[in-house]
């Protein structure tokens, strides 16, 4: 997706995958920051700790509380901050600093309503899963004026304490922790259950029938239909993956870096046909 996106941009870059040991993130952003990366991405189990490693924040990451895009920032003769991509020809920056932002949340409501229809505000919504994920997206639907918060984790003291943000940052929204005995216009599931074939499905349909959900969408991607996702569309539920989620907040991250928009239809085709093959 990203290297069809830079090959689009006429970009003289690539993008690359590298394993980063939890403890040695800071050593690798030095790393990265040293060899005049234009910026990285990071994935689990980076985002929170990368926090307390930016020399920046955007208010995207501190509103959220993850970092999952970094820019590397250049400081110049004039005293100015600039992207490491400015820096042209023989000019070298004194020093570099890691500006940090959040592409995730932006890219959950976008891609809930693109793909289901459906508008975070005013909506009764459930979220399964109370950790990064499901954090992340129930502040951001809180943000949105949802009217409805739902939290369901299997450790409930999570779930409350993430109940008690919400209500500290965004005291619109009405929420609780467990399963509504009422209907809702849409289920999130921010969990990994799903993941592997022999996974159960992640609601507990003899307390929380799908039939009671408008929408259903599933963060998990691969496989394109997941036994939660396939219970609701026989359940009458509008269904979606969370491919657009993967596309939109990679796209930002790659605007990030290139100060371009991002060519959305190269790397929505780029990304369906390496997941889901040729012709998709």
């Amino acid at each position: 997706m990203q290297n069809a996106g830079i090959t689009a941009l006429d970009l003289n870059w690539r993008y690359l995958a590298f394993d980063v040991p939890a403890a040695e993130l800071d050593t690798a952003l030095a790393g990265a920051a040293a060899m005049r990366f234009i910026g990285v991405n990071l994935t689990v189990p980076h985002k929170l700790h990368a926090l307390e490693m930016m020399d920046k924040l955007d208010r995207s990451a501190s509103e959220w509380g993850a970092v999952n895009t970094v820019l590397f920032e250049g400081l110049d003769g004039a005293g100015r901050w600039r992207p490491l991509r400015d820096f042209v020809g023989d000019e070298y920056p004194e020093s570099v600093r890691r500006h940090g932002f959040n592409t995730d949340a932006d890219a959950i409501t976008e891609s809930i309503r693109e793909s289901l229809g459906i508008s975070p505000a005013g909506a009764s919504i459930v979220i399964l899963g109370a950790g990064g994920a499901g954090r992340v997206a129930a502040l951001k639907l809180a943000a949105e004026e949802a009217t409805e918060l739902h939290l369901v984790n299997r450790t409930i003291s999570k779930a409350e304490s993430l109940a008690k943000e919400i209500n500290e940052r965004y005291p619109g929204p009405r929420v609780t922790v467990g399963y509504p005995d009422t209907r809702v216009d849409l289920l999130v599931n921010a969990t990994s259950l799903g993941l592997r074939p022999d996974d159960p499905v992640p609601v507990d349909d003899s307390v929380f029938p799908l039939e009671r959900c408008r929408g259903v969408y599933d963060m998990i991607y691969r496989p394109a239909e997941t036994a939660l996702l396939r219970k609701a569309r026989e359940a009458g539920c509008l269904t979606a993956n969370g491919l657009g989620m993967l596309l939109y907040q990679g796209a930002k991250a790659l605007e990030i870096w290139s100060g371009k928009p991002a060519p959305l239809d190269e790397m929505k085709y780029a990304l369906e046909s390496h997941i889901y093959g040729a012709g998709t």
